[in-house]
């Protein structure tokens, strides 16, 4: 994720997003897309985020994911336009896109349509190419160009469940970041393949339990390198993948329409549960975790993945801003004396 004390003035207007949205229409328009969870998890004092938030009046019992973007925005109006994703992901977008709209933000709606039809993903696709001035054929060819970054990252978490060559921890902060490509896609690819070439070089590391990451990236500092210390290794962090658009499509399948039918985040939950167990045969995990973040929905959908997963599971919920404390830690370190 970016690095805020290097920030400089952007050469191009920016847009907030709340969640992924189809990155390529905002580059086709000229925008430096701003992912605004990246940003508020990246600020120097998330925490004091949330605490603002609450102190002009958003209640304890709303996620802090909504109260830090809200901070954040009011600290940065340089963020003019924000695109809310209003089905798909978070119900308390809606609330949000009102109070940046009264603090003067243009706010835009963007919609997956529930039932995964590629006729109303396509409509609302051009929806929001004509919102922001541009066209779904210049936003293919943007994704046309994301392609070699895309698999560069198709390679990084390769290097992650193969040989154990990248860390689950440096897995998960790469493909979140490919949600908005830290503003800069050109400058992203040359950063990944120095990486690349860095942790090609790195010996193979294949022991311990496998786990799988499930559930929106978590609010607790820390969780992938504790699990590595007590000598297990994330090999599937499920949702950045998803972020990320792993693999790139090929073939029949090579359009934007299809490359976010794919994905499977903001559909229902039967769509994600067939990507796990496909992964979770594909890297031959150990275990589970499902992350989820309290006063969430996604929470509920707990029992659907535990319904259909055979593989022993531990689920975690996280509220605050915060490192692993130590009542997860001895959870965890339970768990992984199960699998083993």
């Amino acid at each position: 994720m970016v690095d805020q004390s290097q920030e400089t003035a952007p050469s191009r207007p920016l847009l907030g997003i709340t969640t992924t949205i189809p990155v390529e229409v905002a580059l086709a328009a000229g925008f430096e897309p701003v992912d605004l969870n990246n940003r508020f998890i990246g600020d120097p004092h998330p925490a004091g985020l949330v605490a603002q938030a609450e102190e002009l009046g958003l209640p304890a019992t709303l996620c802090a994911w909504i109260k830090g973007i809200y901070a954040w925005c009011l600290r940065h109006p340089e963020v003019a336009t924000i695109v809310g994703v209003t089905q798909g992901d978070c119900s308390n977008t809606h609330a949000l896109m009102e109070l940046l709209t009264l603090a003067g933000r243009r706010v835009l709606a963007f919609e997956y349509p529930h039932g995964r039809s590629a006729a109303d993903l396509a409509r609302h696709l051009a929806g929001l190419a004509s919102a922001l001035g541009t066209s779904l054929e210049a936003a293919e060819k943007v994704r046309r160009d994301l392609l070699p970054p895309r698999r560069g990252l198709a390679r990084l978490d390769e290097l992650t469940w193969r040989t154990g060559q990248v860390s689950g921890g440096e897995n998960h902060l790469w493909l979140v970041s490919a949600s908005d490509f830290e503003g800069d896609p050109l400058a992203f690819h040359a950063r990944l393949g120095t990486f690349l070439r860095e942790a090609g070089q790195r010996p193979s590391r294949t022991d311990g339990p496998r786990l799988g990451l499930l559930g929106v990236p978590p609010i607790m500092s820390g969780l992938h390198e504790t699990l590595e210390q007590m000598g297990a290794a994330v090999v599937f962090n499920e949702v950045p993948r998803q972020f990320a658009m792993l693999p790139p499509p090929e073939g029949d399948d090579a359009s934007l329409v299809a490359q976010y039918l794919r994905y499977t985040y903001p559909y229902d939950v039967f769509h994600r549960l067939a990507d796990i167990e496909r992964q979770v045969r594909l890297r031959r995990l150990d275990g589970l975790i499902h992350y989820t973040q309290t006063f969430c929905f996604r929470q509920m959908q707990d029992l659907a993945l535990r319904s259909r997963l055979s593989l022993p599971m531990l689920t975690l919920e996280g509220d605050r801003v915060a490192p692993v404390d130590g009542r997860t830690r001895l959870r965890l370190e339970a768990f992984l004396e199960v699998l083993s």
